[in-house]
């Protein structure tokens, strides 16, 4: 494996590896990243994993979660967002089948964030899922939590108390109100914005507001599953360092797109916080992307790993 050294001082942007995060987390420094964050497979036979039996799957993830706590800074954080495992028509949250790997380590859960979105598919024989979990952990009492970077527009942003020694004055935090631990933001389907060839991507602004409260400018960003670059792309958006790995080579190149156009400033995304349908103007609910099934990959070299400086 080539030299990866730049990566751990401020000159990088970004680094992704073409390869499996089982072989690359092996050369991260103990203790060098801020936040972990990422989406693993979910064992169901996608085009990216090999389903297997959930004991296997288990050991698999265990061997990545134990090296993400390794990597991970005192005041750092692990969010770990998972959905359910299904065999004909049973579920299994995997949230739940993987917490105890988190909690031998001693971190500890400061919310099972829900994620609820409104597309998906249909199911027949139980009620449609439509949500997925985010565990996130922190490796000590202190830990970096920026809320005013994530705070959102209070419902009711000019009321006043009415009365005692503050009447008049505004009730609430004109910088806006903390979000609950339940987050509706719309899944990348086909007219979104930033729908690439990847099935099951996240969005960016889901990626965001973990990178925007978890990390301060500059610090080390990690998603050992990267798929298209969403993480990478969303660290460097904000001013972040971003890291990934990536085993299917189409993804890669993806990734590797992404990344650039966010270095420019010129990659496409669905703002932060804007509402999920406008009824008034239907049109603007609509965004539709390029399509990335028929773009050349930027880099089709051999190497297996691309700095970004």
């Amino acid at each position: 494996m080539s030299d990866i050294s730049s990566i751990y001082n401020n000159v990088s942007k970004a680094i992704i590896y073409d390869g499996s995060c089982y072989d690359f987390i092996n050369t991260i420094p103990s203790e060098s990243v801020k936040l972990v964050v990422t989406s693993p497979p979910y064992n169901i036979g996608k085009k990216y994993e090999k389903k297997t039996g959930l004991e296997e799957y288990y050991a698999n993830q265990e061997r990545i979660i134990d090296e993400s706590v390794r990597i991970l800074s005192d005041d750092g954080s692990i969010c770990w967002q998972i959905g359910n495992y299904v065999n004909n028509s049973e579920i299994i949250p995997l949230d739940i089948l993987l917490f105890p790997i988190f909690k031998k380590h001693g971190l500890k859960l400061r919310n099972r964030i829900i994620w609820y979105f409104g597309h998906g598919l249909h199911a027949s024989k139980r009620f449609s899922g439509r949500y997925e979990t985010i565990l996130w952990f922190t490796k000590s009492d202190n830990y970096i939590f920026n809320l005013d970077a994530v705070r959102i527009p209070q419902k009711y942003p000019n009321k006043k108390y009415f009365k005692g020694d503050k009447k008049g004055e505004l009730s609430c935090n004109p910088l806006g109100k903390n979000p609950s631990d339940i987050w509706e933001i719309p899944n990348v389907k086909n007219n979104h914005v930033e729908k690439t060839i990847h099935p099951c991507q996240f969005p960016i602004e889901l990626i965001e507001r973990l990178i925007l409260s978890m990390t301060n400018e500059n610090d080390l960003v990690f998603d050992p599953f990267l798929g298209v670059g969403t993480t990478v792309a969303a660290a460097v958006k904000n001013n972040r360092r971003g890291m990934g790995c990536e085993i299917v080579k189409d993804y890669y190149d993806v990734a590797i797109e992404r990344t650039l156009l966010a270095i420019e400033g010129s990659l496409k995304t669905r703002p932060m916080n804007k509402p999920i349908y406008d009824p008034i103007n239907p049109k603007d609910n609509l965004e539709f992307s390029k399509n990335y099934n028929d773009q050349p990959t930027l880099f089709d070299d051999k190497k297996r790993i691309k700095v970004f400086k």
